[in-house]
């Protein structure tokens, strides 16, 4: 099994920061994409950034130019820099990974964490 854990969710006023924290434990060989998602208002996970094992991030409309996401591959962990928060980025953000879990694996495996809640105050 592959665990993804959350971390640094929290209360901000708007126009401030916060920094989550994703940490990938269990069965892995190789990590592809790593990203956050946010709740959003229906049932589809919002787009909020995304990277490759190489480094090429995508983010989404709403947080571009605010929001860096950050990889080590070395720890299997992927931050997500906030900046300039804004009371609609308020909602519970996942994070997500695509996982090769043993090396002889011809395919790989989407897991999500629990998420975690970030709440910016106007």
């Amino acid at each position: 099994q592959v665990h993804l854990v959350e971390s640094g969710g929290g209360l901000v006023q708007a126009g401030g920061s916060l920094r989550l924290s994703c940490a990938a434990s269990g069965t892995i060989s190789t990590i592809y994409t790593m990203g956050w998602f946010r709740q959003g208002l229906g049932n589809q996970r919002d787009l909020v950034a995304t990277i490759t094992k190489e480094g090429a991030a995508i983010y989404g409309d709403s947080v571009k130019g605010r929001f860096t996401i950050y990889r080590d591959n070395n720890k299997k962990t992927v931050d997500l820099q906030m900046n300039g928060l804004k009371p609609e980025d308020s909602d519970v953000y996942y994070c997500n990974a695509d996982v090769r879990r043993r090396a002889g694996d011809t395919y790989y495996d989407n897991f999500w964490g629990r998420g975690t809640q970030v709440t910016v105050s106007s």
